[in-house]
């Protein structure tokens, strides 16, 4: 016992010196729910490789396993991705789920084919204040950790970590997609719940033994899929 709380006192003096990183870092959240199954759904995955080009932007492709009946089973998807597709459909009030579909900030959705009223919704949510400033800090030796400083809550958030692929290219052999050769971009893999939040000042340390492949962000959300609040990328952990 004595060991773990000496441990945890030399985390703590470590992280009260660590370097910002991605101070104050604010970004928002533009989220495609796919299917490489779904024939509607290439023209949409095109359009979130343009928006990677912009800084203040992080896409996410999430892809859903409900199309894999149709003779592909898409090799990115997940049932937690689908779940959380279906969060977001009660939160925003639609009685079903369907692909392309973007959710912009965890508030408002849209078709995928619609990229007009993508574009005028990411507007739309950029002009809004991001209420929770995510800091990213890193210690002297190498520790990362996500820090929120105090702010007042109208309920408890969700702190995620998002593990995520740049870039995969799928030759598609069946399904509604067959013969295509699909480019997938900031590919979701892992949703980690960290920690859940209350508005007190809070630091979360990142463990060490994170994949070592891909990207990571850390996303602070209302519960059950409610508003993203905060957003930041992680840079790469120390190895």
């Amino acid at each position: 016992m004595v060991h773990h709380i000496r441990k945890l006192f030399v985390l703590i003096v470590a992280l009260t010196v660590a370097t910002p990183v991605a101070a104050g870092e604010r970004v928002t959240v533009v989220e495609l729910f796919t299917s490489q199954g779904c024939s509607a759904c290439p023209p949409a995955d095109a359009l979130l490789r343009d928006l990677v080009q912009y800084p203040d932007l992080l896409p996410l492709s999430e892809h859903v396993d409900y199309w894999d009946y149709l003779g592909w089973r898409d090799p990115f998807a997940h049932p937690d991705l689908t779940r959380r597709q279906r969060q977001y459909a009660q939160q925003l009030g639609l009685s079903y789920v369907y692909t392309p579909q973007f959710v912009i900030q965890g508030t408002v959705q849209t078709a995928g084919r619609d990229r007009d009223s993508i574009l005028r919704q990411i507007n739309e949510m950029q002009a809004l204040s991001a209420p929770a400033v995510v800091d990213v800090l890193r210690a002297e030796d190498g520790q990362l950790a996500v820090r929120l400083e105090q702010m007042a809550l109208p309920s408890a958030a969700d702190i995620w970590l998002v593990h995520y692929l740049p870039a995969r290219t799928t030759a598609v052999a069946h399904g509604e997609n067959s013969g295509r050769s699909i480019e997938n971009i900031n590919v979701v893999r892992h949703l980690t719940l960290l920690d859940r939040w209350s508005g007190e000042p809070k630091t979360v340390p990142l463990s060490r033994e994170l994949p070592t492949d891909g990207h990571f962000a850390v996303l602070v959300q209302q519960s059950n899929s409610g508003p993203i609040i905060g957003a930041a990328r992680l840079p790469a952990p120390a190895r």
